[in-house]
């Protein structure tokens, strides 16, 4: 169901009359068993105003906000208004019988003007409304009179919208305590602060996909074409910046492009198919309408975790386009055992907590916290902070993750759909990948502590038997190979890049 609601003029200080619509957006169960509330703040001109302030009814919630909040709306004051050689052409003008709409407020419906009708509440009640919505209308139409501003670039212009956005997200949620403490602004200050240390030359922008949606993307060392672009996809619930402690030595001799996910990080947030199937394939489809915004031939893809099912995922569908695939400890490669449980038996209790906890998302539990979160992601994984000491000696890492994760949960309502209990894959890719074309060669890389089962490497290469496959152990390390030894994790990669050129 659709709401609105008119800000205060005296909230707005001069400025337009910002119209807050609260959309009703389409998410999955997940999403609404989570009972988040999405909305877009919307700033419209008088065209716009009969689609949101439509009938009496909006006016009747108009009175009700202004009144519970002991605020008495005058247009007559003139700091409530721009200068009148602003609203020179499009403000109402005095007649004999009182205030006379010019030709475009006179275009808005009887109703909303405050003009016409019967009934004597209905008379009162358009009475009161009418110079308030006139004066509204004025605004808008005024500030659309204002000479247009100099056009950004479209990087320029995608970051200034996403700043702005979360500015106007902000003024909103500054009436209501907001229950996670986080924004798109926030995400991105957690980004910057993990990219700071970097010295490398690095450019980031958005891609914008045909149907929409971007990709926030990071480009290192792009003079370097002559050498076959290397491309990072990070894991379920990271983003760009897990890679902090790679960049510099992976861009030393060629081009590094590191992109967020589409669900993830600062990348849109759409709505993925419930289906496991179709939900695969639009990660799929968007990686490789990247590829081709990017202009990109041929890549050598890596993938750590989620990013190594879906790079293998990737390759199945578009050989052509990837030179070798670097799959780092992947996820979602062998079935479910039909005897997992008699091997390894599970408590009861956590077969008990399983249940309750499966209509949720994974990480639902991080925004139920609410302001509690970010010491949550803290004290559940002080490795992380570990992990990164040599860069950061505070708890920059645990920020950006907790920032990342408690936006929106589309890709991870995605995983969710992928995935059957105790996380295995509906669609394992252990059963597809003997369909994989015969020449991409395949390393697999493990960390030798890791809790991930280290056994697909050899189950790829018995069933590519005609193929290159290779798989390398990183001692020390754990799931997170690249943060647990990374000089060690970078020479490795490097000598697969420089393998294949």
């Amino acid at each position: 169901m659709a709401r609105c609601c008119v800000l205060p003029s005296w909230l707005l200080e001069g400025r337009a009359l910002l119209l807050i619509c609260f959309l009703h957006m389409r998410t999955s169960t997940n999403d609404r068993l989570e009972n988040q509330v999405l909305t877009s703040v919307v700033s419209v001109s008088v065209c716009g105003l009969p689609l949101c302030l439509t009938q009496r009814c909006d006016l009747w919630r108009y009175r009700a906000r202004t009144n519970s909040s002991k605020t008495h709306l005058r247009t007559d004051r003139a700091s409530r208004l721009p200068s009148p050689d602003l609203c020179r052409c499009h403000t109402a003008t005095q007649g004999p019988a009182g205030p006379t709409p010019s030709p475009a407020l006179a275009a808005i419906p009887a109703p909303l003007y405050g003009v016409g009708g019967s009934g004597g509440d209905d008379a009162r009640r358009r009475r009161r409304a009418g110079p308030v919505m006139a004066g509204a209308a004025a605004v808008s139409l005024s500030l659309a009179a204002l000479p247009a501003a100099a056009p950004l670039s479209a990087p320029a212009a995608a970051m200034a919208e996403e700043e702005a956005s979360s500015e106007r997200l902000g003024w909103l949620f500054s009436w209501l305590p907001a229950w996670c403490p986080t924004s798109l602004l926030h995400l991105k200050e957690a980004e910057d602060k993990m990219l700071k240390c970097i010295t490398s030359t690095y450019s980031k922008r958005y891609v914008y996909l045909a149907n929409g949606n971007k990709i926030w993307t990071l480009t290192f060392s792009p003079d370097l074409s002559r050498k076959t672009p290397l491309v990072l996809l990070h894991g379920f619930g990271g983003g760009v910046g897990m890679w902090a402690l790679n960049f510099e030595e992976l861009c030393v001799n060629r081009t590094v492009h590191a992109f967020d996910l589409l669900g993830f990080g600062r990348s849109s947030r759409p709505h993925f198919d419930t289906d496991a199937r179709e939900a695969e394939n639009q990660f799929v489809e968007s990686i490789e309408e990247w590829r081709k915004e990017m202009g990109l031939e041929k890549m050598i893809l890596l993938g750590h975790n989620l990013g190594g099912f879906l790079a293998a995922a990737y390759s199945l569908k578009y050989p052509s386009r990837v030179k070798h695939l670097i799959l780092v400890e992947p996820w979602g490669f062998p079935e479910r055992p039909d005897n997992a449980e008699h091997e390894r038996p599970i408590p009861i209790w956590i077969k008990a907590l399983g249940a309750i906890l499966s209509p949720f998302n994974p990480l639902a539990g991080l925004r139920i916290a609410g302001p509690f979160g970010l010491s949550l992601v803290q004290r559940l994984r002080p490795d992380f902070k570990r992990k990164y000491a040599s860069m950061f000696d505070d708890n920059t890492v645990t920020e950006y993750i907790y920032h990342c994760n408690v936006q929106s949960p589309s890709g991870e309502t995605a995983f969710k759909n992928m995935t059957i209990p105790y996380g295995w894959a509906k669609r394992p890719m252990l059963q597809r990948i003997p369909q994989m074309d015969q020449d991409i060669p395949i390393t697999v890389v493990y960390g030798a502590r890791s809790c991930i089962d280290g056994n697909s490497g050899s189950t790829i290469q018995s069933l590519r038997p005609k193929s290159y496959v290779k798989t390398i152990a990183i001692l020390g390390a754990g799931h997170y190979v690249y943060a647990d030894q990374p000089e060690d994790f970078n020479q490795k990669v490097k000598d697969i890049c420089d393998s294949v050129d």
